[in-house]
């Protein structure tokens, strides 16, 4: 008689995760599930006020976290914060923005600013962990939250769906890269979330029914919606994945 074969966990005890964009929405949501899951995690964001706050609800609950107040966009001083902290063995490269609008409208400066956090930021922030954990020769996971608008097109989103196409491709190749040292990326790709960010968007009624009528699953997403997936990446349940785009659309993408 065959025994039979033991799930991976999806626990992460004994690991420290990075969580940039953690102040609210899906940042602090992720920091919330990884804490969770047994992980000491480090929320990471510009504003003070919002990461220390996040910190303290997840202290009340028992779970280890800390702050780590930092402009990404800021490389110099990134490499030195990535630098001068213990590995990270989970990264969850969060940090974004958006400008929707018509193609013909984008400016150069919404282009410097969506770009410049979307991509520019989030490819050095990958580099910098990757690096670490590369030099003290551990494994770990990177999750670069992409969108399914890095797989499929959008009026007015030319520019985020540039920035989101291009972090599809720098992930897939720095998996192949890393590899050969245990250390995973992968993309998680949400359909629209209600977050603080994407609030005012559903203030335009016609743009929400829009929405709605391409989500075949027929809402919103909200963050817990991600939380599974995003204890999935980091855990060992999903070690034979790197590379992937695990795309959380409602059915977006299906057509």
């Amino acid at each position: 008689m065959h025994d039979l074969p033991m799930t991976p966990s999806f626990r992460v005890e004994g690991r420290r995760a990075l969580v940039t964009g953690a102040g609210r929405g899906i940042g602090l949501a992720a920091a919330t599930a990884l804490a969770a899951a047994g992980a000491s995690v480090t929320l990471c964001a510009r504003t003070e006020k919002e990461i220390g706050q996040g910190v303290e609800l997840l202290s009340a609950k028992g779970y280890r976290a800390d702050a780590l107040c930092l402009d990404v966009t800021d490389l110099g001083a990134v490499s030195a914060a990535i630098d001068a902290a213990e590995p990270f063995d989970i990264l969850i490269n969060n940090a974004g923005t958006n400008r929707p609008k018509p193609m013909v409208d984008v400016t150069l400066d919404d282009y410097e600013a969506v770009m410049g956090l979307n991509v520019r930021s989030a490819f050095f922030m990958v580099q910098a962990v990757a690096r670490k954990l590369i030099e003290v020769g551990r494994s770990g996971s990177i999750i670069n939250m992409s969108s399914q608008m890095g797989h499929v097109g959008s009026a007015r989103r030319s520019l985020y769906c540039a920035s989101k196409w291009a972090m599809e491709g720098f992930s897939r190749a720095c998996a192949i890269e890393f590899a050969p040292n245990g250390v995973r990326v992968n993309t998680l790709c949400p359909t629209f979330i209600e977050t603080p960010m994407t609030k005012s968007f559903f203030e335009n009624k016609e743009f929400k029914a829009d929405v709605l009528s391409r989500i075949k699953l027929g809402r919103l997403g909200t963050v817990e919606d991600l939380m599974g997936a995003i204890v999935f990446l980091s855990s060992d349940a999903s070690s034979l994945m790197t590379g992937s785009s695990l795309i959380v659309d409602g059915g977006w993408t299906a057509d």
